[in-house]
Formats: structure tokens, C-alpha cells, sequence
């Protein structure tokens, strides 16, 4: 297969899977630790009400998860630079939680927490593990 197409199949599967993964967990994530009763989670109010640790465990596990899963995809995928791709993933996720920082009431310590550990070190990671796997 053409090196080049195969880059752009490695960046989109990377996303698709990334994206995929990430919302499942985050659909799950109520059914196994539900908002409190009487609170809407639907507003900006009854989201920073309803906010405690726990509720915090899914959304991190969430862009954690699916920025490995997403990153690693890239890696096994791409014709060439696996790392860098892998890399690429976690900084397109990396923005998309930044732009979540800003829009959804969250506490300064899971925004810190989340944008330094959950996308740039996992994709690492994943870019690490899937060159192991590729030798």
C-alpha cells in the first residue's frame, strides 16, 4: 500500500478508534457511578453541584484510555515515523481537552491533572508499546 495513504488510514483509525473508545467509557461512567439523585447533569449548575472525586474517575480514565488506544492504533498503522504519529494522536486529543477545559465546569486540579498525565504521556506510551510489538 502507497506509504501515504496508509499515514492518512494510521490518522483517521487513530482518531476514529480514540474518539470510540472515549465515549463508551464516558457513557458508562454514570451507569456505574450515577450523579446524585434530584441533580441535573444537563446544565452548567447542576453539573458543578453534582461534581465530586469519583465522579472524576471516568472522565480521566476516558481521554486516557482512549487516546492510548487511538495513539497505538496510529502507531501499528502508519507506514513510517510510528512514534511521531502516535505523538500526533495524543496532541489532536491534548487540543480537544483543552477546548473542554474551557467549556465544561470542572475543578482546577482534574483540569491539571487531566491535560498533563491523560493525552501526551499516554500516547507515548502507546507509541512505545506498538514499536515494541512491531520488532
Amino acid at each position: 500500500m502507497n506509504p501515504i495513504v496508509k499515514n492518512f488510514l494510521a490518522i483517521l483509525m487513530g482518531i476514529l478508534i480514540g474518539m470510540l473508545l472515549n465515549m463508551s467509557i464516558i457513557m458508562i461512567g454514570p451507569s456505574i457511578i450515577p450523579p446524585p439523585d434530584g441533580v441535573n447533569v444537563t446544565t452548567t449548575e447542576g453539573l458543578k453541584a453534582s461534581l465530586h472525586l469519583k465522579h472524576f474517575i471516568f472522565p480521566f480514565l476516558a481521554h486516557a484510555l482512549g487516546t492510548f488506544a487511538g495513539a497505538f492504533a496510529a502507531a501499528k498503522i502508519a507506514a513510517n515515523h510510528r512514534l511521531k504519529f502516535a505523538l500526533g494522536i495524543g496532541i489532536f486529543f491534548f487540543a480537544g481537552g483543552t477546548a473542554n477545559v474551557f467549556m465544561l465546569p470542572s475543578p482546577a486540579w482534574f483540569n491539571t491533572l487531566d491535560l498533563i498525565f491523560a493525552y501526551l504521556p499516554m500516547a507515548y506510551l502507546a507509541g512505545k508499546l506498538a514499536l515494541l510489538k512491531s520488532n
